[in-house]
């Protein structure tokens, strides 16, 4: 298993599970290191993104891997190795969150994450489920 910093040569890659990210703002994760990319025997398998959330706290914007590498520990090794990251970095509090309705937010916890609170928005065109954050110490 290998885990890098996200690099132009995986736009295709990164757009065939992230349906969630504008295209314009590939080139900023990049350049920026804001993202990276799992590959296991040279196949990208998964990736994460984040932000600075109030420009100072990492946040989590998007986990994923492929539904066929699901539930074998690769969301897990992302996420310690960002965690890692983060910290060599001098930060000592990371957020993420979820829908409610989705499963991942048992995976944070089991991870250690703690719920923060939630945001519900109710303005019609981007309604959804309430979104719960969740933070950890590290």
């Amino acid at each position: 298993m290998e885990i890098r910093h996200v690099q132009e040569s995986d736009r295709t890659f990164w757009f065939t599970l992230d349906h969630h990210f504008p295209e314009s703002q590939f080139e900023q994760k990049v350049r920026d290191k804001m993202g990276y990319v799992l590959s296991e025997e040279g196949m990208a398998v998964g990736l994460l993104r984040y932000n600075l959330f109030w420009d100072e706290h990492p946040f989590c914007t998007m986990l994923y891997v492929r539904a066929e590498y699901q539930g074998k520990g690769y969301g897990k090794a992302l996420m310690e190795f960002w965690e890692k990251e983060m910290h060599k970095s001098g930060y000592n509090m990371l957020m993420t969150s979820t829908q409610v309705d989705e499963q991942a937010q048992h995976f944070y916890r089991k991870l250690g994450y703690q719920d923060a609170g939630g945001l519900l928005i109710t303005v019609p065109e981007y309604q959804q489920p309430m979104e719960l954050l969740l933070v950890k110490g590290i």
